[in-house]
């Protein structure tokens, strides 16, 4: 039979899912959220200079 609680005090976290989370949760990725806030900015500079779409 398999001593779970032997097994347990064995594991050790793989060192590679730790550096991908680091490189995952440090990274700035750009959403759509940022995309919209960008154009809307653009848009409100774009009509305060005379300038519509297109």
């Amino acid at each position: 039979m398999i001593n779970y609680e032997e097994e347990l005090k064995k594991f050790h976290p793989s060192m590679d899912v730790n550096e991908a989370e680091d490189a995952i949760y440090s990274r700035d990725f750009t959403d759509v959220t940022d995309i919209l806030k960008e154009m809307i900015k653009e848009e409100k500079k774009n009509r305060r200079q005379g300038k519509g779409i297109g």
